[in-house]
C-alpha cells in the first residue's frame, strides 16, 4: 500500500513583466498581509526600486521599514531580526539581488512571518525557491526556509540589471543539466530521494536558456523574461523536490570550493557554469554534450574558461580534486579525482590551456 505523503509549499502569486513594481501594494492586498512591513535591499536595489515601492505604501498611509545590508552574512540575517522586531514588522518583502532576497528568506524563516520576493536582477533561482545560500567564514551554507508568498518581477528592472548579472542566472540555470544527472546517478547508486516530476522541471529550465542562448542579449526586456521565467521553474523544481539536489551537483561543490580557494574572484553561477563543462564532460565522455553547454554559455558571453573567470589553472585543479569533500552528497565525482584525472578534463574541455 502506497502511504507516503508529500508537502509541497509554493508562492501564491507570481507576477512577471513591464512595470509591475507598482504592482507590490496589490499583491500585499490579495495576500491579505497586514501591519508594517520591513523591506530588505541593498543600495542600488534601494534606489531602484525599494524607495519606489515604500512610496506606493505611504501613499495609502502605511510606512514600511527599511533596512539596507552591505553583505550576505548571518549577521546580516541577525540585522534583519533585530530590525523586524524593533519595528514590530509583520512581513518581510526582500528587494534586490540574490543577497538581500536570501537574508529575507532566512530572517522570514526564523521570525515565522511571510515575506515577498522582489528581485530587481535575474542572477539566481533564489528569488522563488524554499533555500537560502549564505558565505560563512570560508564555506557556503544552504539553509532550507520558507518559499516567498509571492514574486513580482519587472521585466524592466531586470532588463537594465549589470549584465554580467543575468548572465550569471542563465549559467546557474543551465548547470541544472549537470545537476539532475548526479541526482539520477546518486539515485541509481545509493537511492537517494528522487522526484522524476522535479528533475524534469529543472531540465527544462536548462533547455529553455539552451534553445534560446542566441535570443539572450543585453537591455532586451524579452531577454529578461526569458531568463526569469527559467528561474521561477528552477526555484519550483526545488521547492518540489524540498532539496536543492535539482539545481545543485558536483558543478556547485566545484564554485563553492571556488569560493574558498579563490574568494571573490567570480560570480556563483559563472563559475557553476564551467564547473558543468567539466561535469558534463565526465558524465558523457566525447559524446559531445559538453560542447553544447560551453558553445550555450559563451553564446551568452558567460565564462567558459578559468582564465575568463579570473582563476589560474592550479586552482581549478584543486577545486576540482577536494570539493567531494565539502558536502555529504554524491555525484560524479564520487570519493574524489586525482590530480592527473582533473588536470585531464580541464584540459580536454578546455578550461586550462
Amino acid at each position: 500500500m502506497f502511504e507516503k505523503s508529500t508537502w509541497i509549499r509554493l508562492p501564491r502569486n507570481v507576477i512577471v513583466g513591464h512595470d509591475v513594481r507598482s504592482s507590490v501594494v496589490e499583491v500585499v492586498d490579495d495576500l491579505h498581509l497586514q501591519g508594517r512591513p520591513l523591506f530588505v535591499t541593498s543600495p542600488t536595489p534601494r534606489k531602484v526600486a525599494a524607495d519606489p515601492i515604500a512610496a506606493d505604501f505611504e501613499a495609502r498611509d502605511i510606512d514600511p521599514a527599511i533596512v539596507s545590508v552591505d553583505t550576505a552574512s548571518f549577521d546580516a540575517v541577525e540585522e534583519v531580526i533585530e530590525t523586524a522586531n524593533a519595528a514590530d514588522a509583520s512581513y518581510l518583502v526582500g528587494i534586490g539581488g540574490g543577497k538581500a532576497i536570501d537574508i529575507a528568506k532566512m530572517a522570514s524563516d526564523h521570525l515565522e512571518m511571510g515575506f515577498l520576493s522582489v528581485p530587481t536582477a535575474a542572477s539566481h533561482d533564489g528569488i522563488v525557491s524554499n533555500r537560502g545560500s549564505v558565505p560563512d567564514g570560508d564555506t557556503r551554507h544552504s539553509v532550507a526556509a520558507e518559499p516567498p508568498l509571492a514574486v513580482v518581477a519587472d521585466t524592466g528592472i531586470l532588463a537594465e540589471a549589470p549584465w554580467e548579472l543575468t548572465t550569471a542566472g542563465c549559467a546557474d540555470i543551465i548547470s541544472n543539466y549537470t545537476a539532475v544527472m548526479d541526482w539520477r546517478l546518486a539515485k541509481r547508486l545509493k537511492d537517494v530521494e528522487y522526484s522524476e516530476y522535479a528533475a524534469a522541471l529543472a531540465e527544462m529550465t536548462a533547455e529553455i536558456l539552451v534553445d534560446n542562448a542566441d535570443l539572450i542579449r543585453p537591455g532586451l526586456e524579452e531577454s529578461a523574461w526569458v531568463v526569469t521565467k527559467a528561474l521561477m521553474s528552477s526555484g519550483v523544481a526545488m521547492s518540489i523536490a524540498d532539496s536543492s539536489r535539482p539545481a545543485s551537483g558536483a558543478e556547485h561543490l566545484f564554485s563553492h570550493q571556488l569560493d574558498r580557494l579563490a574568494p571573490d574572484a567570480a560570480l556563483h553561477g559563472h563559475q557553476v557554469g564551467v564547473g558543468s563543462i567539466m561535469t558534463a564532460y565526465l558524465h558523457g565522455g566525447d559524446r559531445g554534450f559538453w560542447t553544447d553547454i560551453r558553445d550555450a554559455l559563451s553564446s551568452i558571453d558567460a565564462p567558459t574558461t578559468a582564465d575568463e573567470l579570473g582563476i589560474d589553472d592550479e586552482t581549478v585543479v584543486e577545486a576540482l580534486t577536494t570539493c567531494h569533500e565539502i558536502r555529504d552528497r554524491y555525484t560524479i565525482l564520487g570519493d574524489g579525482m586525482n590530480e592527473r584525472a582533473a588536470r585531464d578534463v580541464a584540459k580536454k574541455t578546455g578550461v586550462i590551456s
